[in-house]
């Protein structure tokens, strides 16, 4: 545990709170305050019920102040379909912006992509059985934090459980850059030899996080030769930065398989690590969709946080990956269905970023 003396003992004016539907603003003094057949005082409302197309404003209050933890858990699927993680949006404004810092599919912020519940022991982002899903990522505020999840689920979710704690009274320090998060897929949409960004159009200085990917092998043989590249302040043709492949970046080696060869099949080899992680590969559908088959698609995730190896930048920053993959007869272009998760601080204002796709264009299939 990463403590040193001074953080024993808060600061003058730090106080701890923590927003949960037994305690809806947080304030002092207010929590197990929801109505209980077991008496005042008694648990009562764990959580709340999400309609289809609600808008759930979880937390809203004012600074300065960071954000220190966000739980959630919801069921990955309801009787009116399979693909809650996806359905449901999170979305985080900073001091007032109408423009949100952090938009995208609840699942995949947590590392849980394709709609699919996966473990992950990282040190920023962790999920545990079942489904507990956790972000230890600080978030500082100056004036104003709202977080908010939306549903675009075709029926009611009907259990939403959250809590977000938080501390006020906090020393932002003027200049301090904020948290944004943000969600790309390319579904086969990108032509040969064009790369799917990852990140764009950021202006203002700050850090690079981390990245979640996923990709889906909509081609034969090897997928992950891809390098992630990452253009900073000013960087035109070539990038400052670069992996010597996908697997690579993501902290792994020799395809995350026990050995190279065909005979037997090889097999793969998950692992989640504090900074970087495989934790998914399928090649079977669990979320029911289908009637038909079970077979899918091959299905990866992948993680990596700059935490140790911190990416700064001072005017801006483009992140892309390349889709290659590796045959017998040397490297080869792909055409896959990639989507990912950037995340990064920045100084505000920040540029808007692309609308987020529908619901049918974030349909894991």
């Amino acid at each position: 545990m990463n403590l040193d003396l001074s953080q024993l003992r808060a600061a003058p004016g730090v106080r701890s709170h923590a927003i949960n539907e037994e305690n809806p603003t947080g304030a002092p003094g207010a929590a197990a305050s929801a109505s209980s057949h077991l008496g005042p005082g008694r648990k009562g409302a764990p959580a709340r019920i999400l309609g289809a197309g609600e808008t759930a404003v979880l937390a809203d209050v004012e600074g300065p102040g960071v954000i220190r933890h966000i739980w959630m858990t919801v069921p990955d699927r309801t009787a009116a379909g399979p693909f809650v993680l996806r359905d449901l949006v999170l979305r985080i404004y900073w001091d007032g912006e109408e423009s949100p810092s952090v938009e995208c599919p609840l699942g995949d912020f947590f590392c849980n992509g394709f709609a699919q519940r996966v473990p992950v022991a990282s040190e920023p982002i962790a999920v545990v059985s079942t489904g507990g899903m956790n972000c230890y990522i600080p978030m500082p505020f100056r004036e104003r934090a709202r977080i908010e999840v939306t549903s675009q689920h075709p029926g009611p979710v009907d259990a939403l459980f959250y809590q977000i704690d938080y501390t006020t009274g906090d020393a932002v320090p003027d200049g301090a850059p904020y948290l944004h998060a943000q969600w790309r897929r390319s579904n086969a949409t990108t032509a040969l030899g064009e790369d799917h960004v990852i990140l764009d159009r950021v202006r203002g200085a700050g850090r690079y996080l981390g990245t979640y990917i996923g990709v889906a092998a909509l081609s034969r043989y090897w997928w992950g030769e891809g390098e992630v590249k990452f253009f900073i302040d000013g960087d035109d043709a070539l990038p400052s930065l670069c992996s010597t492949g996908l697997e690579d970046y993501a902290g792994g080696s020799w395809a995350f398989q026990d050995a190279l060869r065909s005979d037997p099949e090889p097999r793969a080899l998950t692992f989640s690590a504090p900074y970087c992680g495989y934790p998914l590969y399928c090649r079977t559908d669990t979320t029911g969709a289908s009637e038909f088959t079970t077979a899918v698609a091959p299905m990866h995730a992948m993680y990596r946080w700059h935490i140790p190896d911190p990416i700064f930048f001072e005017e801006g920053i483009r992140v892309t990956v390349q889709q290659l993959g590796m045959w017998a007869h040397g490297l080869y272009e792909r055409c896959d269905d990639v989507f990912s998760v950037a995340y990064w601080y920045q100084t505000e204002p920040h540029v808007a970023f692309p609308a987020l796709p529908s619901v049918a264009e974030r349909v894991p299939r």
